[in-house]
């Protein structure tokens, strides 16, 4: 995949930029799940240790119930952009290219 966008076999051109969008892209959604997992182990702990705090018990279960929607919404956002390309038959939003 890199070496379609290398100069010479070694430098970058402005075909490398779209690469390197679509890597930062699903970086950043390896990282979102990385973190929601980490929130919910988290509010697990909180959890088991609230020794019946209704105060304790009740942020734990926040936590959790928004961990669960950020990654919803991170996975709905994907599907919904897939959707749009393939209703509209336009690649370019799924695969960018310059």
């Amino acid at each position: 995949m890199w070496t379609a966008c290398l100069e010479n076999g070694d430098v970058a051109t402005l075909a490398c930029i779209p690469i390197i969008i679509k890597n930062v892209v699903n970086a950043a959604l390896v990282f979102a799940g990385i973190v929601a997992l980490f929130l919910i182990i988290y509010a697990g702990i909180m959890y088991i240790t609230s020794k019946g705090d209704q105060q304790k018990i009740d942020g734990a279960k926040k936590t959790v119930t928004y961990a669960i929607i950020g990654l919803i919404i991170i996975f709905l956002s994907f599907f919904i952009v897939s959707l749009i390309s393939a209703l509209t038959g336009v690649d370019q939003i799924k695969n960018p290219t310059i």
